[in-house]
């Protein structure tokens, strides 16, 4: 009798240990981080400086449960020598049938190409930053809310993003109303290396809201409407992407706004590739959500691909705007994962 309860005993010790084990290798966690440096030169004053330092982790509880975090420590200009940690996502993913996912937290608003694939680790980008939509706050760049997505469905690799969440005014913890945004968003992938997508943005911002600092006056419905054509090849880069915004107030009636840019490269070689694009930004007269600054940019550069993981970036860029004028800049960049 003391024998077997031994037998049991050692046995039921190793299945716990066993288990133990194979619970912790189901959890897999990554922790990895992105950075750049940049020196400008503009109007004949040369400066040094950093961009931003991106913590990015994922993390599969099992194989249906993941989690994605990513988190941006980054200089504050009102507060000089100061910087701010900003929690850019916080999504748990749900893979609930073949590559159908429920997502909840806070997202990327997969209004277009780029907001959709790039985090922000600049390594990754094309250029050296973002379209001029993007400081132009034209798209919400974040949405705290629900999502349900699909991805590489059928023969043409169709993908499909229905969220719905929080308004724009609101923070991550709540909504500053009773209106809720939607985004419907789809594309296909017909070839390889090449993406196709169509977004639909809906919200209403309530009288009183402050968005990007800025107090919004009037009630103002919005609509935005996306498209994006995207190829990178084997030695030929294209993406181009516009937006059309629709903001209506009960005093000034509906406005709208575009928003486009075209970006080409070409690979000369297994490491630099030259590039360019062209930005747009024309507001209708009357907009009164938007700050009216039309403008347009030009930018040259070309890129050095050290390794997937290290590239530097130089480049030129002519801008004219209302707010700034002509404005001629030089950037170089170096951006590393680590």
């Amino acid at each position: 009798m003391y024998f077997r309860s031994k037998v049991i005993f050692r046995l039921a010790a190793t299945l716990a240990m066993l288990y133990l084990s194979l619970s912790s290798l189901a959890q897999r966690t990554q922790i990895r981080g992105f950075v750049d440096v940049l020196s400008t030169l503009q109007d004949g004053k040369v400066s040094f400086g950093f961009g931003e330092q991106d913590l990015f982790i994922t993390s599969e509880l099992n194989d249906r449960i993941s989690f994605l975090g990513e988190s941006v420590f980054k200089f504050t200009p009102t507060t000089p020598t100061e910087f701010s940690v900003s929690v850019e996502r916080v999504i748990i993913k749900y893979n609930y049938i073949g590559n159908h996912n429920l997502l909840i937290g806070k997202h990327h608003t997969p209004l277009n190409y780029w907001n959709d694939t790039y985090h922000h680790g600049r390594v990754f980008f094309p250029t050296i930053d973002r379209p001029l939509l993007f400081a132009a706050n034209i798209i919400p760049l974040h949405t705290v809310g629900v999502d349900l997505q699909g991805h590489d469905l059928g023969a043409v690799k169709f993908g499909y993003d229905f969220m719905v969440g929080n308004g724009l005014g609101s923070n991550e913890v709540s909504d500053n109303d009773k209106f809720k945004s939607v985004t419907a968003a789809i594309h296909i992938k017909p070839v390889d290396k090449l993406r196709l997508g169509l977004s639909y943005y809906y919200d209403v911002i309530s009288k009183g809201a402050d968005v990007h600092g800025k107090v919004i006056n009037w009630q103002v419905d919005q609509q935005l409407l996306s498209g994006s054509i995207a190829y990178f090849g084997r030695k030929f880069e294209f993406l181009a992407e516009s937006t059309l915004g629709f903001d209506h107030t009960d005093t000034t009636g509906t406005k709208q706004t575009s928003a486009s840019y075209i970006y080409a490269g070409y690979k000369i070689h297994e490491k630099f590739i030259p590039y360019v694009r062209f930005d747009y930004l024309q507001y209708q007269d009357g907009e009164i959500y938007f700050t009216k600054n039309n403008t347009t940019s030009i930018v040259g550069g070309i890129r050095f691909q050290i390794n997937y993981l290290a590239v530097v970036k130089l480049e030129y860029q002519h801008m004219k705007a209302d707010i700034e004028g002509n404005v001629d800049k030089f950037t170089a960049q170096f951006a590393i994962g680590f």
